[in-house]
């Protein structure tokens, strides 16, 4: 019975992994808005009803593909951070950012569906929350490794907080990195999102006619934000 049960599971969840690649098909050619079970459904040649025994809904498919999206792309910075191991802190926040950037250019319709334009009417479960973390705690993980030389970096240079940001970075602090403090953790989030702004815009055609290809100003940009984040330069 225990074999009968594994074939089963073995069978289930190669029929998933088919099913999300013919939705990641769809991704590309039809963009996630006119994402269809039908449709994927056909594809495969299955009734539209079987296929709801694996994902009841279309937004129960989307938020699979936006899971498996998160993973990849937060594997790809951890992958990056294990790779430069005992490496300078410059040299690992430069690596994991790269990571990211060869995802997201190797699956641009992947990287819009989680960075892009929202689904119209899909809203996240909780459930996706924890795989989004990985990229931000992957560059935690880089800056963490200049402490306390980063942290002194901007001492003396930080600006007051205006209106109810610094309760927010306080919270952040509290929650997820007690050992940052609040200032530091601002810089993080701008070079965080610097690099999704950065990575967005190259994928989206808004270099076109100026740093295209943006292969040296991404580099320019990285070392940059490591500035800013106080990280020391390679020797």
């Amino acid at each position: 019975m225990a074999a009968i049960k594994t074939a089963r599971a073995r069978a289930r969840e190669e029929l998933t992994r088919e099913i999300k690649q013919e939705a990641r098909r769809q991704l590309a050619s039809e963009g996630a808005q006119r994402l269809s079970l039908r449709a994927v459904a056909r594809e495969l040649g299955m009734a539209s009803s079987a296929l709801y025994r694996y994902f009841p809904s279309r937004d129960d498919l989307l938020t699979a593909l936006i899971i498996d999206a998160y993973t990849e792309v937060g594997a790809a910075a951890e992958g990056a951070l294990a790779a430069t191991a005992g490496e300078s802190a410059r040299a690992r926040w430069r690596a994991a950012c790269g990571a990211v950037r060869g995802w997201a250019v190797a699956n641009p319709h992947e990287y819009a569906l989680v960075f892009g334009t929202p689904v119209p009417g899909y809203r996240a479960p909780q459930e996706t929350v924890a795989p989004a973390s990985r990229v931000p705690l992957a560059l935690i993980e880089a800056v963490r490794g200049a402490l306390p030389s980063a942290t002194a970096a901007g001492a003396g240079a930080e600006q007051p907080f205006p209106g109810r940001l610094g309760e927010q970075l306080t919270l952040i602090r509290r929650e997820f990195i007690p050992d940052l403090p609040e200032e530091l953790i601002g810089r993080l989030v701008m070079a965080w999102s610097q690099l999704f702004g950065l990575i967005s815009f190259e994928l989206f055609g808004h270099f076109a006619g100026s740093v295209d290809p943006a292969d040296d100003f991404f580099a320019h940009a990285v070392e940059l934000m490591a500035d800013q984040l106080g990280l020391p330069r390679d020797t």
